[in-house]
């Protein structure tokens, strides 16, 4: 019983003495009281997050703060968002910290510690420090060196912070580090060179920052090394090809960098690897056999890279594998059979029932059929093939076991779905997508079993007829639902009350007037089919009482007629408006003016009139504005230029728009297509031309396209624009970042062309024909090194084709005909491959041209334009001499003509000097 006792007191001593409370009996420490007394007194807290914290009141009781059960020392502390998730925090500096001196567990978190600039000398006076986190603290600064190492430091979090420096050596020689985060710091710069002291490591996260580097060697020496994150850190280069000390990895992810390599054979070793993300980088090479090595993996991702491979025709036989993802790689070959043997290792009850649960292998070049040996996944929720290049028949037998489907991405394939009119799936899905499958003709009845479908993409199937009234009907449970380019007929229903929904039903043979919508529908889409009647009914007279969410709405390629309502009041969200290729009459109404949100604005190809309104000027967000090939008048408003700042896109073509152009068109610095061609503008073209930077810039690789990405469920609706080049009509949309483009052509426009022009070095399309131009072509144009298209004829423009022109690699369409250009086109390989018409109705002379130069077979077109410049300059010379010495002569003679002491002066200076000359004379002649 003694005996009993003391082991029960023993044990009792025990765990008083070896284990944390965070609610504790009695009062911390005085003078850990009293600092963190001071704490809570000089901290900004605006929103009293630390409201628990009581001066009086024993701190071990205080949010955040936890006391040894025996020694009453403060051993951890929590401040910051771990308390009340209050981001209004902030802390200058750490002066009372040092009497923590038995602080353990040291946890600030989304606090301001940005002036705190000691904040490194002062935590490096606590010796027992073990775990250390300064998470989202708006640190600047790392220094450089320690006054002591954290000898027993096991855990440092210092990210999401703002460093802009490279990482401290010293960071590395922690011995008793195991967790390191240093994700999202703006860290720059490579790594330190080994070697490192980092026996005990087991986690190491670095994502989000700019080191701009190799991966080091030293990293891949880390025998206790598990996770490793560098997601997005600008690592390039191969990856090593030995690391035999890392054999306990469970994580290594390294998306979307630069890395070059194939995939390391070391890799496949790592039995413990659960998660594997190699995702958009540039890895080649195959994804090797000893892939089935990775006994413990439930992740793959190796998307977005250049592996080659082919759908294996054993991938039904993939077991105890959670998850493989190859989403978006640009595979080219042949991805070997993997997995063949795994099934192998199992008990024969369970060698037909696989744990894969998502197998995505979407946006890549995959070819052949889609085996069937994927109905055996069994416990399959996640699919996804889309955007490859599969092609065959898809029959009830992929499905069979497909009983846990929910997400089915399978659309851009060259597949036909071939099951029965009675079909019954064995799956529920949410969201199904076979865009582009050979579906119909008849309309797929199996959807009447799906019972909690909510996205719906069956575009492009072939699919004919009318959409059965079943389908309509549940169409209320829809998130998106994608009818578009079939050949559907008849009338759109009333599209009843949605959450949220995305209605696509263009591209279709669709008729009659147009359905009223819910207020909830977010995009409509219902463009070339063949509704007709008015707006006002649409518009005008639906949900009264309230406005809509409607967010996009294309009504383009329809038979539409009358005036556009005045009562856009009611769609006060709208971004985007194509009313385009309608019948609609009148002007643009002045209740547009509420779009304040309204980006693009597209009205091309109807029969609208009217100058433009000023109430348009108040859509201050637009960045495509389109009312070419209608009957608009009048000048171009000043505030055009003023207003729309961001605009992109800027189409007034084919109008009766006249008077000269505002200079504050200039204004327009995003500008990167402009299209005032066929109207009746005059004047000369604006020579602040060169503050179209947008233009100005050649390097357009980093511009991206206008997309409207909506709500996080992956929908883009991508901006179009309309250009005419190169003697064609082009749509551009997925390249519309690169384009370029200004036409003036076919107006009245007269004087010389701006030698401004030839700033804008980043155009690739230009158009300034049948105007009235004189003057000379810029020397300077040879520096516009993009420009694709060049118009210029019938014009008037004079003197020779400037040779820097010759010089344009990128030049694939010239036409200077009809001018009054001469002298010999110069000579390149490019020149020479244009057709004559683009030389013809000038004084030229040369290839293509058949008529010959008389200079011997020399081409005189520097020389003559350097002597004609001379000239030019000489003549200059003699008229400025001539007026320089009548100025002097005569301004000499009128002041010895006023100027009685002057005349004086004057000859009293004659005759000394008359004097003086005959002396010498005089001396000559003796001598």
């Amino acid at each position: 019983m003694k005996v009993l006792a003391i082991t029960f007191c023993f044990f009792f001593f025990f765990i008083l003495t070896n284990t944390k409370f965070s609610v504790c009996i009695g009062f911390c420490r005085e003078n850990e009281q009293q600092a963190l007394e001071s704490l809570k007194k000089e901290v900004y807290d605006p929103t009293n997050s630390l409201s628990s914290w009581i001066v009086g009141k024993d701190c071990c009781e205080w949010e955040g703060v936890v006391c040894h059960n025996l020694t009453r020392h403060v051993i951890e502390l929590h401040i910051g968002s771990d308390l009340n998730g209050s981001y209004d925090l902030r802390i200058n500096n750490f002066e009372w910290l040092p009497s923590l001196f038995n602080l353990e567990n040291l946890n600030i978190s989304s606090v301001d510690l940005g002036n705190a600039t000691n904040w490194l000398h002062v935590i490096n006076m606590l010796p027992s420090l073990v775990d250390l986190r300064l998470y989202d603290c708006s640190l600047q600064h790392i220094p450089p060196l320690l006054y002591h190492n954290f000898s027993s430091l096991e855990t440092l979090d210092l990210s999401m912070n703002n460093f802009s420096s490279s990482i401290p050596k010293w960071i590395f020689n922690l011995p008793s580090l195991v967790s390191l985060d240093l994700s999202d710091s703006n860290l720059i710069g490579p790594f330190p060179e080994g070697p490192v002291n980092f026996t005990s490591l087991t986690t190491f996260r670095a994502s989000g920052n700019s080191f701009n580097c190799l991966l080091p060697r030293w990293l891949f020496d880390l025998n206790n090394l598990q996770y490793l994150e560098l997601r997005t850190s600008g690592i390039e280069g191969a990856m090593p090809c030995e690391a035999r000390n890392v054999t306990k990895l469970k994580n290594l992810d390294l998306t979307w960098n630069n890395l070059n390599s194939t995939i390391p054979n070391w890799l496949y070793q790592c039995k413990d690897l659960e998660s594997l993300s190699l995702s958009i980088n540039n890895i080649e090479g195959v994804v090797s056999n000893a892939v089935t090595n990775l006994s413990s993996i439930t992740s793959i991702d190796l998307s977005e890279n250049m592996l080659s491979g082919k759908l294996p025709n054993v991938i039904g036989k993939l077991s105890k594998l959670g998850s493989l993802v190859l989403f978006e790689n640009q595979f080219e070959g042949e991805i070997f059979e993997l997995f063949n043997s795994r099934s192998n290792f199992l008990p024969a009850g369970l060698r037909n029932r696989s744990s894969l649960t998502r197998l995505r292998l979407g946006n890549n070049k995959l070819t052949g059929i889609l085996p069937e040996s994927l109905g055996q996944l069994s416990m399959l929720e996640w699919f996804d093939i889309s955007n490859n290049r599969l092609e065959g028949f898809v029959t009830e037998s992929h499905f069979t076991n497909w009983t846990q489907l929910r997400y089915f991405f399978a659309y851009d394939n060259n597949l036909t779905l071939k099951v029965s009119h009675n079909w019954i799936p064995p799956f529920q899905v949410i969201y199904i997508a076979i865009g582009g499958w050979n579906i119909g003709p008849l309309f797929p009845m199996w959807f009447q079993t799906q019972k909690y479908v909510q996205h719906v993409d069956i575009s492009n199937g072939g699919i004919q007829g009318e959409v059965p009234t079943w389908f309509w009907n549940i169409s209320s449970q829809f998130e998106v639902l994608d009818l578009s380019h079939n050949q559907f007929v008849g009338e759109v229903p009333t599209i009843s009350t949605c959450n949220y929904c995305y209605m696509l039903l263009g591209s279709n043979n669709f008729s009659g007037p147009l359905p009223q919508v819910s207020p909830n529908v977010v995009d409509l889409d219902l463009s070339n089919n063949s509704f007709s009647g008015g707006l006002s009914h649409f518009l005008c007279e639906a949900n009264k009482n309230g406005s809509y969410r409607l967010e996009i709405l294309n009504l383009e390629g329809n038979d539409l007629s009358g005036e556009i309502p005045d009562c856009w009041m009611n769609w006060p969200q709208l971004m985007v408006l194509n009313l385009g290729d309608n019948n609609l009459i009148g002007g643009i109404p002045r209740s547009m003016e509420v779009l304040c949100n309204l980006k693009s604005l597209d009205l091309r190809r109807n029969r609208l009139t009217d100058p433009l309104p000023s109430s348009l000027a108040n859509c201050t967000k637009l960045l495509k504005i389109d009312l070419a090939e209608n009957e608009f008048v009048g000048q171009l408003p000043p505030w055009l230029g003023m207003k729309f700042l961001d605009l992109i896109i800027l189409s007034l073509s084919s109008n009766k728009f006249y008077g000269e152009l505002p200079p504050e068109i200039c204004h327009l610095k995003e500008l990167q297509i402009l299209d005032l061609a066929n109207n009746s503008f005059f004047g000369t073209i604006p020579r602040c031309i060169s503050n179209l930077t947008t233009m100005v810039a050649g390097d357009k690789l980093e511009k991206v396209d206008i997309e409207y990405d909506f709500d996080g469920l992956g929908y883009v609706v991508r901006e179009r624009a309309i250009v005419t080049t190169k003697d064609n009509i082009y749509q551009y949309d997925k390249t519309l970042a690169l384009v370029t483009s200004m036409d003036m052509s076919n107006n009245n426009l007269s004087g010389d062309i701006p030698i401004s022009f030839t700033s804008l070095v980043g155009l690739r399309f230009c158009n300034f024909s049948k105007n009235h131009l004189t003057g000379r072509i810029p020397n300077g144009i040879g520096d516009m090194k993009v420009l694709e298209s060049l118009d210029l004829s019938e014009n008037q423009l004079s003197g020779q084709i400037p040779q820097s022109l010759s010089s344009l690699s990128t030049l694939s369409f010239l036409n200077l005909s009809y001018n009054n250009l001469s002298g010999k086109i110069p000579v390149s390989t490019q020149f020479q491959s244009f057709n004559f018409s683009s030389f013809q109705g000038n004084e030229l002379c040369g290839l293509p041209l058949l008529a010959n130069c008389s200079s011997g077979g020399q081409n005189p077109n520097v020389d003559t334009e350097k002597d004609e410049s001379d000239e030019d300059e000489l003549d200059w010379f003699y008229i400025a001499m001539s007026i320089g010495f009548g100025l002097s002569f005569w301004g000499v003679c009128s002041c010895l003509l006023f100027k009685r002491s002057w005349r004086h002066a004057y000859y009293r200076f004659l005759d000394s000097c008359w004097e003086s000359l005959c002396v010498k004379i005089q001396i000559w002649g003796w001598i």
